[in-house]
């Protein structure tokens, strides 16, 4: 029987400090669900959790709106898409384990609703786009050895880089990246909030992603190191801890 193909992001958990700090974002995302009893968690706190990364992602696509105005649907035009898709993300989970590109399609569709044309709902911008968003998707479909915040990682910066889509990007990138943990198994609930923690530390989230896209392997690299310590300040935004706002 011929030996299985190797994880084509392997060569990623490989380079230096990598596959610690993911060990490390993986420990405290694991303490923190345990701790505050996964197992007591309400659907209001996935709510919460979505919630929360919507208006995130959102603040980095280029929203105004405060946490509060979207918590009461006073959000402006760019909160209210990224609550959209917060709404129907888990629902999608499934669909990502085994048609990532028609999940990806459904994100975007969710996102840029009445601000396309419905004929370019979920339709990549080009050949090129639509080549770079199937290779996208092969990876969720082939890589099963590397730790799922990796995948995430890179889903991520691949979506948010390449641009595939003619709108919505950044929130399909980031609704991927959270849709990823979910699918995976880490955070089933989705009570860590990925988004926050890019938020918080904004000037290295878009410094970093600029690194990515330029497809150098210090950018890449960088871009690893500096992901794993935004999920870790996305499991510190959670509605788990007490103090989180």
């Amino acid at each position: 029987m011929p030996d299985a193909a190797p994880d084509p992001l392997s060569h990623l958990v490989a380079l230096e400090g990598v596959g610690s700090a993911y060990a490390a974002a993986r420990d405290g995302i694991d303490v923190m669900l345990r701790d505050r009893g996964l197992r007591r968690t309400s659907p209001e706190l996935t709510a919460e959790s979505l919630l929360r990364g919507a208006h995130a992602s959102a603040v980095l696509e280029g929203s105004a709106s405060t946490l509060a105005e979207v918590r009461e649907g006073a959000g402006d035009e760019v909160a209210q898409d990224a609550v959209r898709v917060s709404t129907q993300l888990l629902g999608l989970a499934p669909q990502l384990r085994t048609a990532p590109l028609m999940a990806f399609a459904r994100l975007h569709a969710l996102a840029a609703a009445g601000a396309l044309p419905d004929e370019r709902l979920g339709r990549p911008r080009d050949a090129e786009s639509a080549a770079r968003l199937r290779s996208t998707a092969d990876l969720l479909l082939t890589s099963r050895e590397v730790p799922a915040l990796v995948v995430a990682a890179v889903v991520h910066a691949e979506i948010a880089c390449a641009a595939p889509f003619p709108s919505h990007n950044g929130i399909v990138a980031r609704a991927a990246e959270r849709l990823v943990l979910v699918a995976r198994g880490l955070d089933e609930k989705s009570l860590v909030v990925p988004e926050a923690g890019h938020l918080a530390v904004r000037a290295e989230y878009e410094s970093n992603l600029r690194g990515y896209r330029s497809g150098s392997a210090s950018g890449v690299h960088a871009w690893l190191l500096y992901a794993a310590e935004a999920y870790a300040a996305g499991a510190e935004a959670s509605p788990l801890r007490r103090d989180a706002v």
